[in-house]
């Protein structure tokens, strides 16, 4: 169990301090959930001690190198716990580097342990149990809250508070935790893990089209970024006024053309200026069925093991 710190881990300093901050270590959320003494002989390293908000894309990169010691080591099955505020994020960026066979499951909580009915603990309870279960293993990075069972590649954050926060839009949960016991509803295929990185120093951003937006944001990008990310209306369109300098930073950067709303980008449907055809058509590549913020994260594992354009392309055609 790898505790990064995020709401699960947080109580006040002492009585009358305004707000919560990541405290507790992995012993004390061990502790404070008897029932996971008979599931599992649990080993906890403190990695980080952070709000989701702080952790960085090094941060996860060490994380991941660290689990896939942990499953050369013979491990049986790890738990992560976080901030929820990045949990999507960091459990897609596991499921790129993890290469184990060994379950990775990552959880949180949505209400702090000194608020009436904190849900850190019967989330850690469950996350363990599938972290302990068979048929978690070679699916590569799961989290778990409230008892659903989610994919890395499908998960997001759909609501700031509620502890049912989490949902995989399009496809639904993998699996619930009944009674204790983790049922699949269905498996995935699992994407190889993409290539080591020699460096940690890519940047990306992800840029988002708005209603009247000039594109001006645009400019110099390539100056500044190895990477840009676009979260582009409905199928993947754009204003009118971004497409020429969408055009010209595709030629010095690679530029991802991804949903706002999550949903996937079409290739050959709208045929008008700053349709998805016609970006794609001046060099944008598709972010297929990805969101923005994942997309953004693949796109910086590429660059970081530098992919150079054709396999970053590739790259994404392979997921897509």
């Amino acid at each position: 169990m790898l505790t990064l710190g995020g709401t699960i881990a947080m109580t006040r300093s002492s009585a009358g301090m305004s707000g919560v901050r990541p405290r507790l270590t992995g012993a004390d959320l061990v502790a404070a959930v008897p029932a996971l003494e008979p599931v599992a002989e649990i080993q906890v390293e403190d990695f980080r001690q952070l709000p989701g908000a702080s952790l960085t894309y090094d941060d996860i990169g060490s994380l991941a190198r660290r689990l896939n010691e942990a499953a050369a080591e013979g491990v049986a099955g790890m738990v992560v716990t976080q901030g929820t505020d990045t949990l999507e994020e960091t459990a897609f960026v596991l499921d790129l580097y993890y290469e184990g066979r060994a379950p990775v499951v990552l959880t949180g909580a949505m209400r702090h342990p000194e608020s009436a009915g904190a849900d850190g603990p019967a989330n850690l309870l469950a996350a363990v149990r599938t972290a302990v279960c068979p048929a978690a293993r070679d699916l590569g990075a799961l989290v778990v809250m409230a008892d659903e069972i989610h994919a890395a590649r499908h998960i997001r954050k759909a609501d700031s508070i509620s502890p049912n926060a989490f949902a995989s839009p399009g496809a639904g949960p993998i699996g619930r935790v009944v009674e204790g016991t983790p049922r699949f509803h269905f498996s995935l295929r699992r994407f190889p893990a993409v290539p080591s990185a020699r460096t940690w120093s890519a940047r990306v951003e992800v840029i988002a089209a708005a209603l009247g937006s000039d594109g001006s944001l645009l400019a110099g990008l390539e100056q500044r970024l190895d990477g840009v990310v676009v979260a582009a209306f409905g199928a993947g369109h754009v204003p009118a006024s971004w497409v020429k300098p969408l055009e010209e930073l595709a030629g010095r950067i690679p530029v991802v053309l991804t949903s706002r709303t999550g949903g996937p980008v079409l290739s050959a449907t709208y045929g008008f200026e700053g349709s998805e055809s016609d970006l794609l058509s001046r060099g944008l590549v598709s972010g297929g069925m990805l969101d923005p913020y994942k997309a953004r994260l693949l796109l910086l594992a590429r660059l970081n093991s530098g992919a150079d354009r054709a396999a970053v392309v590739a790259g994404f055609e392979d997921r897509c």
